[in-house]
């Protein structure tokens, strides 16, 4: 037997997600990428270890991994907000005294997920872009010949990743002006 529970955020609720999320950046502002990224995966192999995992944590840790994989593509240049954004996101999840302590048996890891569901409808059409990205990269790749010149595969990401940048600002953009009204 399952049971679901349901619950809103309000913006006031947002806004305190939104403001730990700052301030966990703040805490480690000199910290680099790569130190950041090898402690979530730390994290993770840990909370593997642990299993089996709450379903609502379970579910969540591939769309983790994807965003880390976004971060770490050399090839897609994800736009300096954005990384900082994931970057928090990453320092507040490897934090394991965070709002809910880690430790606590089922819950510990629920403002995580918030967290984690906050970033990720906030960046919808930046994981939209880089989805489409990865695919135009994979059918590039198939569709070319080995011999191709790598001047030409970098020119041809290139453009394609810019256009892709500039359709997932304009979204955001758009979907920002619309919450206004």
């Amino acid at each position: 037997m399952s049971m679901k529970l349901s619950f809103e955020l309000s913006d006031r609720d947002l806004r305190f997600f939104r403001n730990a999320l700052r301030q966990s950046r703040e805490a480690v502002r000199d910290a680099d990428e790569s130190e950041i990224i090898d402690a979530v995966r730390h994290l993770l192999d840990e909370i593997r270890a642990n299993e089996p995992l709450p379903d609502f944590v379970a579910t969540r840790i591939p769309e983790l991994e994807s965003l880390m994989q976004m971060l770490a593509d050399d090839e897609w240049q994800l736009p300096s907000a954005d990384r900082e954004r994931l970057l928090a996101t990453f320092v507040y999840f490897a934090d394991p005294e965070d709002i809910l302590p880690d430790d606590i048996p089922v819950i510990g890891y629920l403002d995580d997920v918030i967290m984690i569901e906050l970033v990720s409808l906030e960046l919808k059409h930046v994981r939209e872009a880089y989805s489409d990205f990865c695919d135009y990269r994979d059918d590039f790749d198939k569709q070319s010949s080995k011999s191709i010149d790598a001047a030409i595969r970098r020119d041809r990401l290139d453009k394609r990743r810019q256009r892709l940048h500039q359709r997932m600002h304009r979204r955001s953009s758009h979907e920002k002006k619309n919450r206004l009204w």
